[in-house]
């Protein structure tokens, strides 16, 4: 049975490794530790380690756990699909939003960040289905919902964000998440990071200009 800072080390070195593999630097990338399903403790014992950014996709988890653990530096990441109404809850822990997929969800962060200090990260989640009911914006609406989202002052677009399919096209989507974080790029320079890569493809996420990893499992392993 390995312990927790040992697959902490062993998922960075893999990372190390990976990028190595594509000529890149680790100077760009944020791995976040996802956290949903499991208590704040474990938060605290990944702090111990190192750790300051964390995933959560659940507000009525995430909450609660990040007013338990708001004495420590923590970066937190929404990364769920967020549902507007909870989005006033999300904003005042969150330090970025990873799946802003709709124009009533960026109406509703508009409004819930008007009084905040600082401007909320941002990420466009990509639909990368030909299912329009699945959440994110599909590919050719990607610019121009882009700037329906930097014309809002409170927010900050860092980039895209993509969840890989499950039916063994991992390359193709990763490929399209690089062309169209390319595209963005090219219209907001600042927007070029790109969130993608989970505990089973963050490795080949990384070849296709990952930059924001979320692993949960392969290093905080399952909740007993």
């Amino acid at each position: 049975m390995t312990t927790l800072a040992e697959r902490l080390s062993g998922i960075d070195a893999r990372i190390a490794a990976a990028l190595e593999a594509c000529g890149r630097t680790g100077d760009e990338i944020t791995r976040i530790v996802v956290t949903k399903f499991h208590p704040a403790q474990l938060v605290r014992d990944l702090y111990a380690l190192g750790v300051r950014d964390f995933g959560e996709n659940r507000d009525q988890e995430a909450a609660p756990k990040a007013e338990e653990l708001e004495e420590l530096d923590c970066h937190w990441h929404f990364i769920g699909q967020l549902q507007s109404n909870k989005a006033k809850s999300v904003v005042r822990y969150a330090d970025s939003v990873h799946s802003l997929d709709r124009q009533s969800l960026l109406e509703s962060l508009a409004k819930v960040t008007e009084e905040r200090a600082n401007p909320l990260d941002v990420f466009i989640q990509m639909n990368l289905t030909q299912d329009e009911n699945r959440g994110g914006i599909s590919p050719g609406d990607l610019l121009r919902f882009a700037e329906a989202v930097v014309a809002v002052p409170t927010l900050r677009l860092r980039g895209v964000m993509a969840v890989a399919s499950l039916e063994g096209q991992e390359e193709r989507d990763f490929e399209l998440v690089a062309e169209a974080s390319d595209r963005l790029r090219a219209e907001h320079s600042d927007a070029r990071f790109i969130s993608a890569g989970m505990s089973g493809d963050f490795e080949l996420a990384l070849t296709y200009g990952a930059t924001h990893l979320r692993i949960g499992t392969a290093i905080t392993g399952n909740r007993a």
